[in-house]
């Protein structure tokens, strides 16, 4: 899009600032999403692309930015619980879960609170609302600095490659948001677990850095794995083709044909693999929570290569094996 003032960015701003996470990139960023405009900001789990909840023009930028489909809901971030709570309706499982997991990599879905500020716009008109309180130290100073819900999905090109790093949001996304605010590396690199909590037993909606395993510790019961309502999606991150490269996305590959990336996890080591054009692996270690971290950024490098298609070897589905998995899935999906 050439009109840059459509999506976040004034008439006089042509490229995205990088900004330091000290006491000054803090307090600009802080700024510039008070301003209206759309910032990309570090959590714990990818890079968010933030703008205020409350202002439906500041959320229009976020999916103009993403070119997002704009029936897909955001996930508003907050400081703290205590202001999440003026968001969303929390019920006894809600309240139990955000005790447990927040601040950290957990996304709650719940019915909207009477006088709560996040706009229709950013909710897909769903009377239902996405928050999470992110674990990372810069994020909710930036939130605590802004004072009003962020709504901030991955900051990536809709349905590409999630960012783990500041370099990854400004190949996407430079020249089409103000600024990037640069925290290094997302240490779980892969996004929040979602869970619904709108009546009845709790239901995942996404797996993510919480694992089902600790869920069951909390409620006691594993939550319903049910990801939407009449075919609409009611929590992001729920499309069938999402996370993707350019390069096709081939599964539990157990040959890799001439010309083919190989994306590897631990010891194994499928046929053909001299014939790959590019090789990477998640954790020679078979460490799930190394493999998390690596993910998308070894996508990006094995893409990069030029291979039409990615082969990926079999990923165990225990504990983050379930969300990894979940994401390759869906990069491999049909486009």
């Amino acid at each position: 899009m050439n009109d840059h003032g459509s999506i976040g960015l004034s008439e006089a701003t042509r490229t995205t600032s990088r900004l330091a996470a000290d006491a000054d990139g803090i307090a600009e960023a802080a700024r510039l999403l008070g301003a209206g405009q759309v910032v990309a900001i570090p959590t714990e789990t990818v890079y968010g692309l933030g703008a205020d909840a409350s202002d439906p023009k500041a959320v229009a930028a976020i999916y103009a930015a993403k070119d997002r489909p704009r029936f897909n809901p955001l996930i508003s971030h907050l400081p703290d619980a205590a202001s999440a709570r003026r968001e969303g309706v929390f019920d006894e499982s809600a309240s139990a879960l955000a005790e447990a997991f927040w601040p950290g990599p957990l996304t709650l879905v719940l019915p909207v609170a009477a006088g709560g500020s996040v706009c229709d716009l950013a909710r897909a008109g769903l009377p239902s609302v996405a928050l999470r309180v992110p674990g990372d130290l810069v994020a909710r100073e930036v939130l605590s600095r802004v004072g009003r819900p962020i709504a901030a999905p991955s900051a990536n090109r809709s349905g590409r490659v999630s960012p783990t790093s500041a370099e990854h949001v400004l190949g996407d996304l430079d020249g089409r948001i103000a600024a990037v605010l640069d925290g290094g590396p997302c240490p779980i690199g892969i996004e929040s677990t979602v869970i619904a909590c709108l009546g009845g037993q709790p239901r995942l909606l996404r797996p993510g850095g919480i694992t089902r395993e600790e869920l069951r510790r909390v409620l006691g019961v594993d939550p319903v794995f049910a990801a939407s309502d009449e075919g609409r999606p009611i929590g992001p991150g729920l499309l069938a083709s999402h996370y993707a490269p350019r390069a096709a996305v081939r599964l539990d590959a157990e040959l890799v044909s001439a010309g083919e990336a190989a994306l590897l996890f631990g010891a194994f080591r499928p046929d053909g693999l001299a014939a790959a054009t590019a090789v990477e692996n998640l954790s020679l270690a078979s460490d799930l929570a190394e493999a998390a971290a690596q993910l998308f950024e070894m996508l990006r490098r094995l893409d990069a290569s030029g291979a039409a298609t990615i082969a990926v070897a079999p990923i165990p589905s225990k504990g983050l094996g379930e969300a990894i998995n979940d994401r390759l899935s869906r990069a491999a999906a049909p486009r």
